[in-house]
């Protein structure tokens, strides 16, 4: 029995859960979590709320703080300032730690204004070498316009296995030359669900389309080559068929990518919108490669988009989309 406590707090321990120091055998009390600070709403960790803990780490940390976060659904409206680097954030579980607020572009400040889509943001993310592991971000407003789940705005920021829940505009990459990276997440979404200027890799990820809309809404600006890629991804959803474009230009040097993914019926034949400005097929590059599913129809696609080659397709490296950054280390 003594061998099984033994082993049972070692394992507690290593998952950020607290234990009784005294209740273990003097060898291994001295143990300490593997994470800097623990959030429980319950009041078991350092913090019962997630912007405690971010304002409890140092400015400008040149290492690593890592965050960990219990289950719970925690309504708050968050901010991860610029000077808040090197952020790691660990929930105990996707499906059940869940960042959530429920604004929306048309509400009310306190002033009578209207928040607008940025101000909408149930989660800012400004520091540079943000990540984030088994977290659900979430805006519960509903489909009443423009409401953010999740603003990126930081370099190098990256993200596995999370939800991004929402409707229109759930995912803003927000960031102007930012560098940002998606790994096996499920991002969801009406209109315009991911839009924004920032370099972004999308890899094994599932987008899931509700109702009609456009998949992205990219604003590249024109000094730079990337925009959205999406690898290996799936886009699957409950929309009607023939509801969705993989995208359209907000701005005039919009870039979307899809290579090797699996599109949905829900995906319309020609395949992507000039947002109303014959002009923006001048400058937009939108592309495919080898595209599979029901919504794949390279022959049917808009005549100004692009599907890549043997050859074309060796530009999409990590290396060369994030500009040296390696997420994978």
């Amino acid at each position: 029995m003594k061998k099984l406590l033994f082993y049972c707090s070692i394992v507690l321990l290593l998952n950020g859960i607290d234990v009784n120091a005294s209740s273990l055998p003097s060898n291994i009390s001295h143990l300490k979590s593997p994470y800097d600070f623990t959030v429980a709403a319950d009041g078991t960790g350092n913090f019962k709320t997630v912007q405690e803990a971010i304002n409890a780490v140092p400015d400008f940390r040149k290492t690593p703080t890592t965050i960990f976060i219990k289950n719970g659904t925690y309504k708050e409206k968050l901010n991860l300032s610029a000077s808040k680097k090197l952020v790691k954030m660990i929930g105990e579980s996707v499906e059940k730690t869940i960042l959530t607020y429920d604004d929306w572009a048309q509400r009310k400040n306190s002033f009578g204004e209207e928040k607008g889509t940025s101000g909408s943001a149930s989660f800012y993310v400004y520091g540079d070498g943000f990540s984030a592991e088994n977290i659900t971000f979430q805006n519960t407003a509903g489909p009443v316009g423009q409401a953010v789940a999740l603003f990126v705005a930081g370099d190098k920021a990256k993200f596995t296995n999370c939800r991004m829940l929402g409707f229109q505009d759930t995912l803003y990459t927000y960031g102007h030359g930012s560098r940002q990276y998606y790994y096996k997440c499920y991002i969801e979404g009406t209109v315009d669900f991911i839009f924004g200027s920032s370099t972004a890799v999308f890899e094994e990820c599932e987008i899931f389309c509700k109702k009609g809309g456009y998949v992205t809404a990219s604003s590249s600006p024109d000094t730079s080559k990337y925009g959205y890629v999406f690898i290996n991804s799936k886009v699957t959803g409950d929309a009607s068929d023939n509801s969705f474009f993989l995208g359209r230009p907000w701005r005039p040097f919009a870039k979307a990518v899809f290579i090797n993914c699996n599109l949905g019926k829900m995906i319309k034949a020609e395949g992507w919108n000039n947002w109303g400005k014959e002009s923006n097929e001048k400058t937009a590059f939108y592309a495919e490669y080898k595209s599979t599913g029901s919504g794949a129809n390279p022959k049917s696609r808009v005549p100004w988009s692009h599907q890549l080659d043997e050859t074309t397709v060796k530009e999409y490296t990590l290396d060369m989309i994030l500009n040296g950054w390696n997420p994978k280390e």
